[in-house]
């Protein structure tokens, strides 16, 4: 896998850790990213807290057999109580807690119906905020309905589809490559697509705007028909693997929204997501591409996308 692509698995950014709905009060759940066993829970109060996974004693996985009580969690092994800011909270059978008695904390936010945690390499604070979608919980757009792959990729080279107006054609049989305009201020790389689409009416001039909000959260609004969004978020499992989610929600309003249009919109963006994975998971990336004047704007996608890496490849 390494010698697929020049840049690091894990770059650095937020990254889903769980859908908010999938974490109630209580729970724990054991997760694997970046590499590392990690694990996330959420306190008695609703705040959700991501740990590395062994305690710092003896190493028992606290997400197998852990128990959340209040804000902490405790070990099944022997019962040492962490904090969600990784300090020692307790120690059942001892007064007088060790010096370095402490567990990594993972950096967390829950915004949009999403649990996202910060990863850096170098272990340093965030540096840029997620931004709040008007779409999510409105009464005017319909709940989200996730869509979950497993990809051997990685998702920054997944994510170039979003300037390579050309595969729409080869690869999704459009009529017609989409015209692409980009723009990138910091960490936000944004990308505005028109281009001819089909539905269960026939066919029609639709929108694409994708949003990247770092290397972790992208948001796609389709219009034309039905409006939809899309929330798109992925986080590097280990240096193969990548777990990427589709979240969909369908705009209310209008007569096509109860038609079944949105649902086939949403078919159709599934159908395409299993068109690209067989070419994700067995190309290469070429830093240096042989490029043609049609192919689209790559050169300016990498050079966004390499500020996420502490060092340069």
């Amino acid at each position: 896998m390494e010698t697929r692509y020049p840049f690091p698995a894990y770059p650095n950014g937020w990254f889903r850790a769980a859908y908010s709905s999938e974490l109630a009060a209580g729970e724990i759940k054991a997760l694997r990213y970046f590499g590392e066993d990690l694990v996330l829970y959420r306190g008695a109060g609703g705040q959700a807290y991501l740990l590395d996974a062994h305690c710092r004693h003896l190493g028992a996985h606290l997400g197998v057999g852990g128990k959340v009580e209040g804000e902490q969690i405790r070990c099944p092994f022997h019962g040492w109580k962490w904090a969600g800011d990784g300090s020692c909270a307790e120690i059942p059978y001892c007064k007088r807690i060790p010096k370095g008695a402490q567990t990594r904390s993972w950096p967390v936010v829950e915004t949009n119906g999403v649990i996202f945690v910060w990863h850096h390499d170098r272990g340093e604070a965030p540096t840029y905020e997620l931004p709040t979608l008007p779409e999510i919980g409105s009464e005017d757009w319909t709940s989200l309905e996730m869509r979950k792959w497993k990809v051997r990729s990685r998702w920054l080279d997944m994510n170039e589809n979003a300037v390579d107006r050309i595969h729409f054609v080869y690869v999704h049989g459009t009529h017609t490559a989409p015209e692409t305009d980009v723009e990138v201020k910091d960490h936000i790389l944004a990308c505005k697509s028109r281009m001819k689409m089909g539905s269960p009416q026939g066919e029609f001039i639709g929108g694409i705007d994708t949003t990247d909000y770092g290397p972790g959260l992208q948001t796609v609004r389709v219009t034309g028909v039905v409006d939809t969004l899309m929330v798109n978020t992925s986080t590097p499992i280990d240096d193969e693997y990548t777990d990427v989610s589709f979240a969909y929600s369908i705009s209310k309003s209008g007569d096509a929204a109860n038609s079944g249009v949105g649902a086939a919109i949403i078919k159709d963006l599934e159908k395409q997501m299993g068109q690209d994975i067989p070419i994700w998971e067995n190309k290469k990336y070429f830093d240096r591409p042989v490029l043609c004047e049609e192919d689209g704007q790559f050169g300016v996608y990498r050079k966004w996308m390499r500020q996420f890496f502490s060092e340069q490849w």
